[in-house]
């Protein structure tokens, strides 16, 4: 079942965010544009390469409006103690949320119930707290930080002019396409 339009269930969270704790709930995501990002675990090998790509492009999100959370079932003592030992996680300025008893991973259908984990999965949160965007990848496969960026702001652009759509590989400036009138029930 398709996860677009979901509301994002009520939640509070702990996250370690400018080293310091403290807690993260809903409220925090609406009026902007979010994106929840989703890895396995804390001291892994692909998960920092994915986090470090993210905060490359951490203030261009943040021009457009998008915060980035990373999530992971970690809790947020290990997630101080991953950025104190890795010198790729040491460079993060977003929040890592905390999430050790499953609330978002269970709300974001990611949790691989045996391993604890959670599943790379990708979610682009609209201002209203409804999931806009996502995206489930393998395990051993890492994400792209400027492709998620392009995604948002298509999302964005289609949101602010809803007679419009974005074709494939659609960037800023580029040019839309308009649906015909009798085929936009199909959309």
């Amino acid at each position: 079942m398709s996860m677009i339009l979901k509301e994002v269930s009520d939640f509070k969270v702990q996250a370690f965010h400018k080293d310091k704790f403290r807690v993260v709930t809903k409220d925090d995501i609406l009026g902007k544009w979010s994106v929840f990002f989703f890895y396995p675990a804390d001291f892994t090998f692909v998960c920092p390469t994915e986090l470090e790509d993210l905060q490359k492009k951490y203030e261009e999100f943040k021009k457009i409006n998008c915060e980035i959370y990373s999530v992971s079932t970690d809790t947020h003592f290990v997630h101080k103690a991953w950025k104190d030992a890795s010198e790729r996680i040491k460079k993060l300025e977003y929040p890592m949320l905390a999430d050790p008893a499953h609330t978002l991973s269970i709300d974001f259908d990611v949790l691989i119930g045996e391993a604890g984990q959670a599943e790379r999965g990708t979610f682009i949160i609209n201002p209203e707290g409804k999931i806009a965007a996502y995206e489930v990848s393998a395990g051993n496969v890492g994400r792209n930080a400027e492709e998620l960026f392009r995604k948002v702001q298509a999302l964005q652009f289609v949101a602010e002019h809803g007679d419009e759509v974005c074709p494939a590989n659609w960037k800023p400036g580029s040019e839309t396409l308009k649906p015909s009138l009798d085929l936009v029930g199909l959309l």
